[in-house]
């Protein structure tokens, strides 16, 4: 299977149940820890120990869970279907109640056609969504940047959008009548007829708010032959209206042409030297950092992001034309998945090469934020080889960094330094990142394999149990609750429940 998912403060607008997690990875740093307590080390499917709820998905599941509001969200396919109009191959986002894994509604969204590529089948709606309040800010699997009611229609249509009975009918098919299960959208900004982007595999991007504005990776990649890239001036770093979904700024990088495989890291947000900055890892394997928006540009008017610094992650490996480097395993150009975390005035990235395409070979990369210009030569503390691609975003906590790759193999390095402490193989290969709380590392690989251990400098294996299927999302803390989505199912652990 080609699919790949990517596989992260204090000017949060409202407020929100100090457990919850309503964003992937925490706001806004990305950083991968969450503030949930007294979360289980072990757990048994098998015999229902501390399994609070266990409820279906599709049959192929890559996103990541998101709980806010009382409300658990997923992306997954429509393997199983849930509502018998919809047969086939569908994006679906799906919205449990989190108490008991009761079902709400869902998001219903036919595939883009005509080309594989651009919408890969079975991949269904890869993106965490973010929540505030009552919005729900998604991106479908077809490149379609969505506000959502948390309510779905069981509070009526809201509007102003009120087309969603076409919106989730196969093209050429009539309107289908919309039902208390379906979602409410409020408002659609199309990534690919108004960002004029080329998507890639899948749609992948969790929306990052500040203010009234949401920040997002495009998504622009490589077409079906993967040596060209059809949108080549199309922006890799796009800023919504939150209120509307207009597009009121982009970058103006020329990224398009250096782009490896495709645009999925997701941004993140810091302070550096009191400036507030907004940090993007682009699919050429650059870390761009550029100030974020003070105000709304006037209707009808796109900024352009105004570039601090960029940091090339591997310039070694700079090329003028990337392409004919796709089926080189050995050298070639590093593109960048995960999200940067941007902390206490550093920024750290994995980076390397592909997954299908370029050299078997990743790194962790540590950066001081407070520069200008090109920084390659002067911002970097530290650089730590990985064991082989990493598509991930890192955890940080108590002077420890953890993170997986597709080597098998779960890292713990000194933050600080880079230094290796120890390492951790399982059978399977990561696609998700680590999860730091409670005291405790949480990992879950393509073998199906949640892995415990503790978040110390003394590696210390709690559990390894086995689930259903293979798993590509990253584990998620919420109100005392741990969340592992697999292929098929999303399970919810806690500590003292018998299921």
């Amino acid at each position: 299977m080609r699919l790949f998912v990517l596989c992260l403060l204090p000017w949060l607008p409202h407020v929100l149940d100090a457990g919850d997690q309503p964003q992937w990875g925490e706001r806004f740093t990305r950083n991968m820890v969450a503030e949930a307590r007294n979360l289980p080390s072990e757990v048994d499917p098998a015999t229902g120990r501390n399994v609070r709820w266990i409820v279906d998905l599709g049959n192929e599941t890559h996103g990541s869970p998101i709980v806010a509001n009382g409300r658990v969200f997923i992306g997954t396919n429509n393997g199983r279907p849930r509502d018998r109009r919809h047969q086939g191959d569908r994006g679906v986002l799906m919205c449990f109640d989190e108490k008991d894994g009761a079902f709400l509604w869902q998001l219903i969204v036919p595939k883009l056609e005509d080309d594989v590529y651009l919408d890969w089948p079975s991949g269904g709606i890869c993106s965490p969504p973010t929540v505030e309040g009552d919005r729900v800010y998604a991106l479908s699997n077809r490149g379609e940047v969505l506000c959502l009611d948390l309510h779905g229609q069981a509070n009526g249509n809201d509007g102003p959008y009120r087309d969603e009975g076409r919106h989730m009918a196969l093209r050429g098919q009539p309107a289908l009548e919309v039902t208390p299960i379906d979602a409410d959208i409020l408002w659609c900004f199309d990534l690919v007829s108004q960002g004029g982007i080329h998507p890639h595999d899948a749609a992948h991007s969790s929306v990052l708010i500040d203010g009234e504005f949401l920040y997002l990776n495009s998504g622009n990649g490589v077409d079906n032959t993967h040596r060209r890239i059809r949108k080549p001036d199309a922006p890799s770093l796009v800023v919504l209206e939150k209120s509307t979904g207009r597009l009121v700024a982009k970058d103006d990088e020329r990224i398009g042409p250096h782009i490896f495989h495709c645009t999925w890291s997701s941004p993140a947000l810091g302070e550096a030297n009191g400036r507030k900055l907004i940090v993007f890892g682009g699919g050429d394997g650059i870390v761009y950092a550029f100030e974020a928006l003070t105000e709304m540009p006037p209707e009808g008017e796109v900024r352009t992001l105004k570039k601090v610094w960029q940091f090339d992650t591997d310039p070694a490996g700079r090329v003028p034309d990337c392409h004919p480097y796709k089926g080189n395993r050995k050298e070639g150009p590093s593109n960048i998945k995960g999200m940067p975390v941007f902390l206490d005035g550093r920024v750290y990235v994995a980076s390397g090469g592909d997954i299908w395409w370029g050299k078997r070979e990743a790194r962790m990369t540590c950066i001081r934020a407070d520069g200008q210009g090109d920084v390659t030569r002067t911002a970097e503390v530290w650089k730590t080889p990985l064991r082989e691609h990493c598509c991930q975003t890192p955890s940080i906590a108590n002077g420890l960094l953890f993170v997986c790759d597709l080597g098998r193999t779960l890292h713990c390095l000194d933050a600080a330094t880079g230094a290796p402490q120890w390492t951790h193989e399982t059978r399977g290969s990561f696609w998700g990142s680590t999860l730091v709380a409670d005291g405790k590392v949480y990992a879950s690989s393509r073998m199906g394999e949640l892995v415990i251990l503790e978040a110390a400098r003394e590696k210390r294996l709690l559990q390894t149990v086995v689930l259903d299927s293979a798993i590509s999302s990253t584990p998620t803390a919420a109100n005392g609750v741990l969340y592992i989505a697999t292929q098929n199912k999303l399970y919810a652990f806690q500590n003292g429940a018998t299921r």
